[in-house]
């Protein structure tokens, strides 16, 4: 029996978030345009980051806004994610995958996403998508009232959410044995 076709509820693997992370490394125009580019891509406003610390190398100050962060739930996640992973050809590699089940692949150019334009006055950014696997329960471990640990059976397996992406996803697998 598949991970979907399983007849308890509490087994099933669901989307619970996918986060689009893009560190344009300035402030300024610049990330105005990265800014530009997420909304067009998530149809949601980006957060900015600021920088924690000051790397003269760089020209990077404490507390200047760098990069650029939007959280994705529900189905606005799901069809993200079924078009971002056309990007990379609906492969990933093993070790993209932790040891609680979540998986994070980049992108090099947003114009890798099937259905982006070029837009000149924009440019091109590179972005990196992680993407958090849970089974319903986990909120036992996160609340701050009657807080509890979730079972050792309970928790997500690498090899769980590599099967669940192929089947949901149709994602091949380079590299298949997991590594932890």
């Amino acid at each position: 029996m598949s991970l979907l076709e399983t007849n308890n509820v509490m087994r099933q693997l669901r989307i619970e978030k996918v986060t689009v992370n893009c560190s344009v490394g300035e402030s300024g125009a610049k990330l105005e345009r990265a800014a530009k580019i997420l909304e067009s891509l998530t149809g949601q406003r980006p957060q900015t980051r600021k920088a924690k610390k000051t790397v003269k190398g760089f020209g990077i100050h404490k507390g200047e806004p760098i990069a650029l962060r939007v959280t994705l739930r529900r189905q606005k996640a799901i069809e993200f994610l079924t078009k971002v992973l056309k990007a990379v050809n609906n492969t990933l590699k093993a070790s993209s995958f932790d040891s609680n089940g979540n998986f994070s692949f980049g992108i090099k150019e947003h114009l890798d996403i099937p259905g982006t334009k070029y837009d000149p006055a924009l440019g091109t950014i590179g972005m990196d998508v992680c993407v958090h696997i849970s089974r319903p329960g986990l909120r036992v471990s996160l609340r701050r009232r009657a807080k509890s640990n979730v079972g050792k059976s309970h928790r997500i397996t690498p090899e769980e959410t590599m099967e669940y992406v192929k089947q949901v996803f149709n994602v091949k697998i380079a590299g298949e044995e997991y590594e932890a």
